[in-house]
């Protein structure tokens, strides 16, 4: 049994990123004069920045004027940036996860809710050359995880089947956009629980997964 192709998240996946977003976000609701709850916080998870916007003002109380949403969208993408490239810690396991399944020769895609520019900074740490597609958040036409169409895109871009492709990914959001657009997704759990279901295999790490390993948990 053979994988048409691997589609891997980053924020909490491949990168124990989602603790760096917590710097800006948390600064931005201190800004709007609020604070922000962890249950608001982990609704944000996986999530594109329209989402993560609108739970910012609603936490905070604030209706935003024309403008707001953009400029503090503005805001937390250059705060974020500025995190980022002070260093992005891997995942257990992920980084050799990366090159044993590359050096395979299986077809690789990056499929985030992270937007263009930031993904660009995360990919100096990650490698660029390790993906053959990188699907963002600002390229999906707003139709984000957890709808299926980023895992979509990955897979038309690669022309492969999406049943026939495993997903990586940590968060609720991104398990059901890809257990939607019909792949296998291998549930490695970081800042929330998912819950088990259709199409779902968990593991604690990615230590020790390679393509053998990804390809074994497609249905025969």
């Amino acid at each position: 049994m053979t994988v048409e192709a691997v589609l891997w998240d980053m924020d909490g996946t491949l990168l124990d990123s989602e603790k760096l977003w917590d710097i800006p976000l948390y600064e931005f609701a201190e800004k709007l004069g609020g604070t922000l709850s962890l249950e608001t916080r982990h609704a944000m998870v996986g999530s594109n920045v329209a989402t993560t916007m609108a739970l910012l003002f609603t936490e905070v109380g604030i209706t935003p004027r024309d403008g707001d949403i953009a400029d503090g969208a503005a805001w937390i993408q250059r705060r974020t940036e500025e995190v980022f490239r002070a260093g992005l810690p891997w995942r257990p396991g992920a980084r050799e996860a990366l090159r044993a399944v590359r050096d395979a020769g299986v077809p690789m895609a990056l499929v985030t809710s992270t937007e263009r520019q930031l993904t660009e900074v995360a990919l100096e740490t990650i490698g660029r050359d390790l993906f053959d597609v990188t699907v963002c958040g600002d390229e999906v036409d707003g139709l984000n995880k957890p709808l299926p169409e980023p895992y979509l895109k990955a897979a038309r871009l690669l022309d492969v089947d999406p049943t026939r492709c495993v997903a990586v990914e940590d968060s609720p959001t991104g398990t059901t956009a890809a257990v939607a657009a019909g792949c296998t997704v291998l549930v490695v759990p970081c800042d929330l629980p998912v819950l088990e279901g259709e199409r779902r295999v968990f593991r604690e790490s990615l230590v020790g997964v390679d393509h053998k390993t990804l390809a074994s948990l497609l249905p025969h």
